[in-house]
Parts: structure tokens; sequence; C-alpha cells
């Protein structure tokens, strides 16, 4: 059994409106192991999406190499755009040295409404998955049910949206939940299966799981 913990902490800069909300990376990055490509940094993965992502959103050029300044590049980016990363797991065990959430056991959580509570200009929760067992959405809906709070329902299309309020100092918060497709190699059988990922490969057939994902994050990010 292989016991992770998550090697990164939160980065959220000041001010910042929305926090963008994982699980964990892959095991090599708690042993230090990176493959070739990999950026030592929340998402950094060679084989993940989200970096790849943004960086065709917004132009960014980014390196993607283990080095200092391809993690800088990363916290200019958040910085400018008033983002943060908080994932949601702090540590669990592993039966497999893979990245799935799935295999994830005796999980201890961070307190996300913590960090939401004490960074006042978060607006918005942008998680990258769905509510499959032990992802983001999973994990959050846990943590609201222990406080009482209720997580409503706006939008039932992909990407769904939700929304929850509490009340801090005697001002009620409103928080956006963005339950994002996963920006990993996993969740492509799920975007093949999407009725619109249909409809726009049909109309461009070079169109890919990718391109959907730029389409789809280019809205809230």
């Amino acid at each position: 059994m292989f016991y992770q913990v998550h090697p990164y902490k939160p980065f959220i800069p000041k001010g910042a409106t929305k926090l963008i909300v994982g699980t964990l990376p892959p095991p090599r990055f708690s042993t230090g192991n990176l493959k070739k490509g990999d950026v030592n940094f929340c998402y950094g993965s060679i084989d993940g999406q989200l970096w790849k992502i943004l960086d065709e959103l917004f132009k960014l050029k980014l390196h993607f190499e283990t080095t200092d300044f391809a993690i800088q590049q990363r916290k200019d980016f958040l910085i400018h755009h008033n983002m943060g990363i908080c994932d949601i797991v702090e540590s669990c065990e592993r039966k497999k040295m893979d990245a799935s959430d799935l295999g994830m056991e005796n999980i201890v959580l961070r307190d996300l409404l913590f960090y939401i509570k004490n960074n006042t200009s978060v607006h918005t929760l942008l998680l990258t998955g769905g509510s499959s067992k032990n992802g983001p959405e999973y994990h959050l809906r846990r943590q609201l049910k222990a406080q009482n709070i209720a997580l409503k329902l706006i939008s039932a299309e992909t990407p769904k949206i939700h929304e929850f309020e509490f009340n801090e100092n005697k001002i009620r918060r409103k928080i956006k939940v963005i339950s994002l497709t996963a920006p990993s190699g996993s969740a492509n059988r799920a975007v093949g299966s999407n009725p619109q990922y249909q409809y726009l490969k049909k109309q461009h057939p070079k169109f890919n799981t990718f391109d959907f994902r730029v389409l789809q994050y280019k809205k809230f990010f």
C-alpha cells in the first residue's frame, strides 16, 4: 500500500476570484520521480491537459519542462487572472501506483470551505471532474452535507453548474460550482459519448476531445 500526500499546498493569490479544484496529481509527483516534460507544480503532468488547454486559450507559450521557469510561468498566469488552485484531497492510500481517483482509499480531505472563507473574493469553483466517486464534486458534496449546506443545481447540461451559499459574519456569500470535463485521458470515453461532441465531430471530422475541452473551458476561464 502506497501512502500519498499531496505534494503542493494550495496556491491562492490575494484577490483570487476562482479556485481550480481537483484531487491529487499522479503518485510520481509525491515521490519526485518526474517524467520528461513534467512541471513540478499543480497539474504539471505532461500527460494531463489543463495547462495545454490554458496555453491554447490564452496563447501563453508555456514551457513543458521540469524547470523553475515553467513553474513561474504558471504562477504568473494564475496571479494575473485572479485564479488559485486548491485541490480537495490532502492524502490517501493506493494499492496501485496510478492517478485513478477510484483507486484512492482512506482519504483525508482538505477543508475547502476553510479556504473559501479565508479568501473572501472567491466566488467560483472550477472542478476538474464530475460527480463520479472520489472526484472533486463527490468530496465537495460530502463537505457541504456535513455543514448542512445545500448544493443547488443551476444547469444539468455538461458541464453541470451548481451553487451553494453560506453565512459568514452575517454576510451571505454565493459560490458557483462548475464541474468541468476532467482534463485527463481517462475522461475521453465520456467525451466521446457526449451528444454535443458527436454533433461537432460530425460537422468537423478533425474535431477531437482536446478541442471539445478547449471550447468548454473557454466559457469559464
